[in-house]
């Protein structure tokens, strides 16, 4: 019996979600009995749909998984710290006590982030008597620090030293890259807790195909060069440079930059390629799961950007999702870092 404690999990949502969602359906699959405590969807439109409204909570059943969402707090800026934090806190004390009371387990199965479902599944696991994987998708605080949304010397003393705790306490520790692996045994984790275990496209529903297709036609892109950005736009990604690209090319009409996503800095982005009047950069939500092997066939490259210095915490998995499409892939990483080996 594995209990899942995920704060994002749906089958049609940003890529982590989706890993989490296939890993869970594959451990059902070959015979376990996978439970997941997850939050409302929320990812991609910031906001929960009319029937998690005015609930504390929803069970529901997906294939062979028994999922049980709680509320948590969704602040209409993610860029704004106090919201982000609060979305933390409720999320954190709701799963904390929803995984006290559910049914019995054998092993807890943590991924992270946030950092703080580490210390959640420490205490779960510790009052229940199990163990604990914790599964490492982004180093933090290090992404933070380098990012400059953690600046005050206490917070960041306090972020590591439960980061430390986490990991001193969890059973194993999984990571995805051998990045990851290197940067944990410098922080003293034993090499035999450590497990490398990559993440992964669904090859058999992203795959190579044609260029021309339905939702290159409903957006107009059948007869146009496109570079195609899709995913969370926020700090880490330092999309202002593909704004730069596309101001470079204003003049060819041939070719269009189409950034598919949500995130932190998108407002800021949007006004940026509005000021510049920028007629070559089109702006799109998140398209359903079920639409994004269209999404990456309409592209003729991709991009994987990430700002200088964070590439050894950071292992974006939309790199797996493009290589499994067949497309052209610009990474735009630290030479020597887990991307730029892949590549």
């Amino acid at each position: 019996r594995i209990l899942m404690l995920t704060a994002y999990f749906a089958p049609d949502s940003a890529a982590n979600a989706v890993i989490m969602t296939r890993l869970a359906k594959d451990l059902a699959g070959i015979g376990h009995q996978v439970t997941v405590l997850t939050t409302f969807p929320h990812y991609g439109e910031d906001r929960f749909s009319a029937r998690y409204r005015s609930k504390l909570w929803a069970k529901e059943r997906i294939g062979e998984i028994s999922v049980y969402r709680l509320f948590l707090f969704v602040p209409k800026k993610k860029g704004m710290i106090l919201g982000r934090l609060l979305s933390y806190v409720s999320w954190n004390v709701l799963s904390a006590l929803a995984g006290l009371m559910l049914g019995r387990c054998d092993i807890l199965f943590v991924p992270s982030p946030p950092l703080t479902n580490g210390f959640v599944g420490y205490i779960i696991s510790r009052l229940r008597g199990v163990p604990f994987v914790y599964n490492v998708q982004d180093i933090y605080p290090d992404i933070a620090v380098r990012l400059g949304v953690l600046r005050q010397t206490t917070l960041i003393g306090s972020a590591r030293k439960l980061e430390t705790f986490v990991y001193g306490k969890a059973a194993a520790v999984s990571v995805i890259s051998g990045g990851f692996r290197s940067n944990l045994i410098a922080k003293g984790v034993p090499e035999e807790k450590i497990h490398l275990i990559p993440n992964f496209a669904e090859t058999e529903v992203i795959h190579p195909l044609a260029r021309q297709n339905r939702l290159s036609s409903a957006l107009g892109l059948d007869d146009r060069f496109v570079v195609l950005y899709a995913g969370n736009i926020g700090l880490s990604q330092g999309l202002e440079t593909v704004l730069d690209a596309a101001e470079l090319l204003r003049d060819n009409a041939e070719i269009v930059f189409l950034i598919v996503g949500n995130g932190a800095t998108k407002p800021a982005l949007v006004d940026l390629a509005r000021r510049k009047d920028l007629q070559n950069v089109m702006f799109r939500p998140f398209f359903p799961y079920r639409d994004v092997p269209e999404l990456y066939a309409t592209s003729d490259v991709c991009l994987v950007p990430l700002k200088r210095g964070i590439s050894e915490e950071s292992v974006p998995s939309k790199a797996y999702s493009i290589l499994a499409a067949g497309r052209p892939l610009i990474a735009a990483v630290d030479e020597g870092s887990n991307i730029w080996d892949l590549v």
